[in-house]
């Protein structure tokens, strides 16, 4: 499960096991020598050679694969816009249409997973708007285009595999099987690997058919969620209310505290009480000091296993909070945020600086974020992680 549907599984590495080195990793030359290469190292596998040509005999090099890799400017968007955009009424009543239509199966995952239906619901409404778009981009093109590629080969090399064996188990067709543009299948984009170490066949066909069963999609999905961390029956996110005289420093994921120690210096949930007092807890404030505000539960951690966009995440465990019954959050009034443009600028003064910022995107990423929060302190800024024009003039 991938939140493939903008950023391409945020590239995915924890659900490829140990990390790889790119250099270790071959890449590049000619399609067709490296499609060469990994019939060669299939077989060497132990796969049967007769196998391994009809998987690879018809893969194609795309060029529309490598096009979708660039395409991520609505990261760009600040926490408010981008939730408003993925977050409609259609959505929260469709979600729970499907509650009810699912029931059992929710029911299966909250015995076995300790996973609320809210969670899987949003998961399912991001990846495919409920499996209606899972994607046309021809699932092996995808993988050996963007293994091929040496950007970041050590990523998607081992998923082709994992296609083969789904192959061999007759659960993947490399002609036909479709998805995202990263590799991702069915209703909630899991990768092969994935598929491999967590599919579940929910419906008892004795296939895990994630295109076309929502019983195998939404289980395999919980148990992915479980795979990676999740602590069953334990909160994620709840909307909270902060007191002025907070220390802004602290707020964020770098910072935790437990809920009682919040709870003393005056945080308070806003539609009801903060959960189990000695759960540990970061306070989350997306667009600043003025602007909305979250506590996260150790649960809430567990969606960057999958996808580092730190807005996504937050509008994804928010939206499952929602389908829980929670209410609008309180947008606030917070300051006006950089530009695409502006964010670069100030990105490369943080550089300049000396911080460790990642790539000068324009996206405000978790790097960019503890370099804000450090430069306000130093400047004597409320140090809530928000870049602000101010902030950027004074650099």
């Amino acid at each position: 499960m991938r939140f493939s549907t903008f950023i391409g599984s945020a590239l995915m590495a924890v659900a490829l096991g140990a990390p790889v080195r790119a250099q270790d990793v071959p890449c590049g030359g000619s399609f067709s020598g490296f499609v060469n290469g990994l019939e060669d190292e299939a077989i060497s596998m132990g796969f049967d050679s007769a196998t391994v040509t009809r998987f690879f005999s018809g893969v194609q090099q795309s060029p529309s694969v490598l096009k979708a890799d660039q395409r991520q400017g609505i990261f760009q968007d600040p926490f408010i816009t981008f939730s408003r955009k993925l977050i409609s009424q259609s959505r929260l009543d469709k979600g729970r249409q499907l509650a009810g239509r699912y029931s059992d199966v929710f029911a299966r995952i909250q015995q076995d997973y300790g996973i609320a239906p809210g969670v899987l619901l949003a998961f399912w409404a991001f990846e495919t708007d409920y499996g209606a778009f899972q994607g046309d981009f021809n699932t092996l093109n995808a993988l050996v285009t963007l293994s091929h590629d040496c950007r970041r080969p050590e990523l998607f090399r081992p998923q082709i595999f994992a296609a083969l064996q789904l192959f061999e188990n007759g659960d993947f067709n490399p002609s036909t099987t479709t998805g995202a543009w990263a590799g991702e299948i069915g209703q909630v984009q899991m990768l092969p690997k994935d598929i491999l170490e967590n599919g579940v066949d929910g419906d008892g066909d004795g296939h895990v058919t994630l295109k076309t069963s929502a019983a195998d999609a939404l289980l395999s999905g919980a148990k992915m969620l479980s795979h990676l961390g999740w602590r069953p029956n334990e909160p994620w996110l709840q909307e909270i209310e902060l007191p002025d005289d907070l220390n802004w420093y602290d707020t964020g994921l770098h910072d935790t505290k437990t809920v009682a120690e919040w709870e003393q210096l005056g945080v308070r949930g806003r539609n009801g009480p903060l959960d189990d007092a000695r759960l540990d807890a970061s306070i989350i404030i997306p667009q600043g000091s003025g602007g909305p505000a979250f506590i996260a539960y150790p649960n809430f951690r567990v969606y960057f296993e999958w996808n580092q966009s730190f807005t996504y995440v937050l509008t994804a465990a928010y939206f499952g909070t929602r389908l829980e019954g929670a209410p609008v959050y309180d947008a606030g009034n917070p300051e006006p945020g950089l530009s695409g443009a502006q964010m670069k600028s100030l990105q490369t003064k943080l550089q300049a600086r000396g911080y460790d910022v990642g790539e000068v995107d324009g996206i405000l990423g978790s790097g960019t974020r503890d370099a804000v929060r450090e430069v306000q302190r130093e400047l004597g800024l409320p140090a809530d992680a928000w870049p602000t024009a101010d902030l950027l003039n004074r650099l």
